[in-house]
């Protein structure tokens, strides 16, 4: 039974403190035998393997601690393995990493696995940006000669220096530092672990691995404990990665009976739905316009991006919004507005609609945006914060081109979702649970996403926001053996739907690209602006 609960439901990295007699002429069991033997006999008989590359220092370790130590160990392939030996004494901690392995963004926490606590979280720019925005580019790049070893090392280098701050910032030895979980895309995994990412973007579309399981982190150059084992959060295929799959886990949807869906935006919308039973996801190209990457003013979000837009539809006054909560004009000492993120960009569309200065086909109405409206080298912009009162010294505009950028893409996360309910043959208005991650769920206003036409008209409890699930999946995973395992389950339960050749998408595309919908008793909550004239 004891074993049952420590495979099962307990920690799969742990320390134990055996009870060591130092050796004597009564008791000439050797060093290793005797290091063995404790642990087992302290973790009920245990079968405990050892590496060969710990013994060599085995014995100095144990006389230079006097045999008190204690030893932290990962359960893996029916065993538990020898991690290294510490010296035992109170404030002895063994310590597990989790990163959030994105494509522009790292984010790696520090957690106390004795206790399970988080410690310290960073995050920073991915260094490979450098070599190119975009997952493309960097596969491209990987091609080159010594393409493929410059992007890992960038990585490496980078995150290696993180750890190395967040070690001395909580003084902690960095080999203290005995277990890490990363979740990342498909790409972004290979790119981590030096393997060619080549095929992925070709046809047929194939990864080098999707199961990888775990490597010692010194065989990947990490500077941590280099006996610490890295789990690595299991692939779908090229397009749906082990940073969606540690999503679900953290995300619960696997242990309820309802029925919901999980949205990830990044650089493609990824989707799923399901619950307990099974599941189903796909992805599809919604992401850059939703991020506000293909608009002219469009940025990540960050200190002095555009997060909320307001528009009184009387007097078409702008109130405007930047993450940090700054209302840039209500403040005469602001520096002002810099750019605008994705939720703001949803904002903004909704609220241009609601005031009808834009039409339903997504059109500027001129006789509504009056002087906001500019003919720029032949496209309409409209001046959403003026030249003096932005951060950049020049006008933030939305053109005509910008807008359109992104109902295409609000349409095709709609119709993602469309789809992918008909093929389960459940309606969106079954939806019980609606779970949007990341960045751009944690600043996304449903009641703005539905006035465009993106997301279902449900009931706005239905929304959830879950915040960086990629992160705290793999810090679950890190913490508990079921959950490590669930992880496996899960990828293992996907069925995945390809929707480069479904022909439904394509039909549905087209009926989403107006605002809300051509059909719009599927969006019976929104109202379009009406002259005064023509109310009553």
């Amino acid at each position: 039974m004891k074993k049952e609960k420590v495979l099962n439901n307990g920690p799969w990295i742990m320390s134990v403190s055996p009870r060591l007699s130092p050796p004597s002429l009564k008791d000439n069991t050797a060093d290793l035998d005797r290091l063995v033997k404790g642990i087992r006999k302290e973790m009920g008989d245990e079968h405990v393997k050892v590496d060969f590359s710990l013994i060599r220092d085995l014995t100095r370790s144990l006389r230079e601690y006097h045999y008190q130590v204690s030893a932290a160990l990962f359960e893996g392939y029916g065993c538990w393995h020898l991690i290294d030996v510490f010296k035992s004494g109170p404030g002895t901690h063994i310590h597990g990493l989790a990163l959030d392995l994105g494509s522009s963004t790292l984010v790696l926490r520090l957690i106390d696995l004795e206790t399970g606590e988080t410690i310290d979280e960073t995050s920073f720019h991915n260094p490979q940006i450098e070599i190119g925005p975009d997952i493309l580019t960097r596969i491209h790049f990987a091609t080159t000669e010594d393409g493929l070893l410059k992007l890992q090392d960038m990585l490496l280098e980078r995150l290696n220096r993180a750890i190395l701050e967040m070690a001395q910032k909580n003084d902690l030895d960095p080999v203290s530092i005995t277990g890490m979980s990363v979740a990342g895309n498909t790409t972004m995994t290979h790119l981590f672990l030096g393997l060619d990412p080549y095929w992925i973007c070709r046809e047929p579309y194939i990864p080098v691995i999707n199961t990888l399981g775990m490597v010692k982190a010194g065989d990947l150059g990490i500077s941590i404990n280099p006996g610490a084992p890295v789990l690595i959060s299991p692939n779908v295929g090229s397009y749906f990665g082990g940073d969606l799959v540690a999503g679900i886990l953290a995300s619960g949807m696997t242990l309820r009976d309802e029925t919901a869906f999980l949205v990830d935006v990044g650089t493609n919308a990824e989707v799923v739905i399901g619950n307990r039973d099974w599941l189903m996801a796909c992805a599809g190209a919604a992401g850059p316009a939703l991020e506000g990457g293909v608009a002219g003013m469009g940025m990540m979000a960050g200190p002095g991006v555009i997060d909320k837009v307001v528009i009184d539809p009387d007097t078409l006054e702008f109130q405007i919004r930047a993450i940090q909560g700054e209302t840039f004009d209500q403040m005469d000492n602001a520096q002002g507005p810099v750019g605008i993120c994705g939720s703001g960009l949803i904002d903004l569309a909704a609220q241009l609609f609601l005031a009808g200065m834009i039409d339903l086909r997504a059109r500027f109405v001129p006789e509504r945006c009056g002087d906001r409206l500019r003919n720029m080298d032949g496209i309409m912009h409209l001046i959403v914060v003026p030249a003096e009162d932005s951060g950049t010294g020049a006008p933030l505009t939305l053109s005509q081109t910008d807008i359109e950028g992104l109902i295409r893409s609000k349409a095709a996360m709609y119709t993602i979702l469309t789809t992918i309910a008909n093929t389960v043959n459940i309606s969106l208005g079954e939806i019980e649970r609606f779970y949007v991650a990341g960045t751009f769920g944690s600043y996304i206003d449903p009641r703005s996403a539905i006035t465009i036409g993106m997301i279902p008209d449900l009931p706005l409890e239905t929304y959830v926001s879950l915040g960086n699930t990629s992160l705290e999946g793999a810090a679950t995973a890190l913490l508990k053996s079921d959950l490590r395992q669930e992880l496996f389950r899960i990828r293992d339960r996907i069925t995945y739907l390809e929707l480069n050749v479904n022909q439904e998408f394509m039909n549905l595309f087209s009926a989403a690209k107006f605002i809300p919908h051509t059909d719009r008793s599927l969006f019976p909550s929104v109202r379009e602006w009406r002259s005064p004239k023509t109310q009553g």
